[in-house]
């Protein structure tokens, strides 16, 4: 399946066609570059799951003049943002070449052709580019062998690759657990040789190639265990599980990456502030990880109380039991109902108000918030309790 023999015409969007025209009609050859290709050429059946690249070679400042809307998302590297009539934003980059790199950043050149710009890139399943009007498809560096063979393989010299960018030993794994494919022994070893170099990257990029690789996984057992076969699970996240501590496969396909983290690490909210995650993020994982992890038991009040106890972790904390388990809870339909019948499981749902009790002449600080939590309590026991009239009796005979 090389870029000679492949045959097969791409249904670009029109907002692609016509930025691709603009250019080409200004004398600057241009092509669609990018993951979305790599994933039509494996399922060509299916639509484009995602906005198309250009590569061209027009220079920056010339795609920004030959379009009226612009956003420079990495000048420096080449690339402008072109928002196209419905304000959607497509990525144009220019023909280059890496000069310099310190494993992090490059410095490119421009003045290269699609085929220099092609030898650059991270792996051969992501080195094709196609025509959007000749049809014509270019794979200089075997990509599309390796995509029927189900190979990540390194564009050029592996050690080369990754010591151009560290990222791409991350980006590597996540390419072969999200299509099940093997890595080509060179490209994996070169990997596990330049892990150290994985201490350079920002805390925000692995993060990103983390998430993104337990969403599109088709096995996370995989991703895990090439997180630690190539050394990164070490130098970012050692709490990381193992061995992999999870059904496979797993019994949901809705996957968050922070509930899979709780799953996955031991401190997962070590791990979520190391990878420089946001502080809802954190805050999640702490919540998981001080639990209960599920009631006491599978009856209505128990339930209740656990629903009291781990207040908006409940969701997080109950998808955490369910992966952990492979299978539903057996009290989740208990929780479903709890909700659906509007039963009270914090203060803040209960009939009988702060502001009334302070009106019954209780006293606001202490004892009123000690007042509160034993109504919640009553009601955690007897739901229909949760009425303004019948609170108000048991403040009374309290008193």
């Amino acid at each position: 399946m090389s870029g000679a023999d492949f045959v097969g015409q791409v249904p670009l969007p029109d907002a692609i066609l016509e930025i691709a025209g603009t250019l080409e009609q200004a004398g600057f050859e241009t092509w669609c570059v990018g993951g979305a290709l790599r994933d039509w050429r494996l399922a060509p059946e299916q639509k484009l799951q995602y906005d198309v690249d250009l590569a061209t070679a027009a220079k920056p400042e010339e795609v920004r003049r030959l379009f009226p809307r612009t956003i420079a998302v990495g000048a420096k590297y080449g690339t402008v943002g072109v928002l196209d009539r419905e304000g959607e934003l497509h990525e144009v980059t220019t023909f280059r070449k890496d000069v310099a790199t310190d494993g992090r950043h490059a410095v490119v050149e421009y003045g290269v052709s699609i085929a220099e710009d092609l030898h650059r890139r991270d792996f051969t399943i992501n080195a094709l580019a196609y025509h959007p009007f000749s049809h014509r498809w270019l794979d200089p560096e075997g990509g599309g062998p390796d995509l029927a063979d189900g190979v990540v393989r390194a564009v050029g010299d592996p050690a080369t690759r990754f010591a151009e960018d560290y990222l791409r030993i991350l980006r590597m794994v996540r390419f072969a657990a999200r299509f099940g494919f093997r890595i080509d022994p060179a490209t994996f070893a070169a990997a596990q040789a330049a892990a150290a170099g994985l201490r350079q990257l920002s805390a925000e990029r692995v993060r990103e190639e983390w998430f993104k690789g337990l969403i599109a996984a088709i096995s996370p057992r995989r991703l895990v265990e090439l997180w630690h076969e190539t050394g990164a699970a070490a130098v970012w996240m050692p709490e990381l599980c193992r061995p992999y501590p999870l059904p496979d496969p797993l019994p949901t396909t809705e996957r968050d990456p922070v509930v899979l983290t709780a799953a996955l690490a031991t401190q997962p909210a070590t791990v979520l502030r190391r990878l420089r995650a946001s502080g809802g993020e954190i805050a999640r994982a702490q919540a998981m990880e001080r639990g209960p992890g599920e009631p006491a038991g599978a009856e209505p009040v128990a339930v209740r109380r656990w629903l009291a106890a781990v207040d908006a972790a409940a969701d997080d904390l109950l998808s955490l039991a369910e992966l952990r388990a492979g299978h539903p809870a057996s009290w989740r339909e208990i929780v479903q109902g709890i909700r659906a019948r509007g039963e009270a499981t914090s203060r803040g749902e209960l009939a009988l108000h702060g502001d009334d009790l302070i009106g019954l002449g209780v006293r606001p600080g202490p004892e009123l918030g000690a007042l509160l939590t034993r109504l919640l309590d009553a009601v955690l026991s007897d739901p229909t309790l949760n009425t303004r009239e019948r609170l108000l009796e048991l403040v009374r005979s309290w008193r």
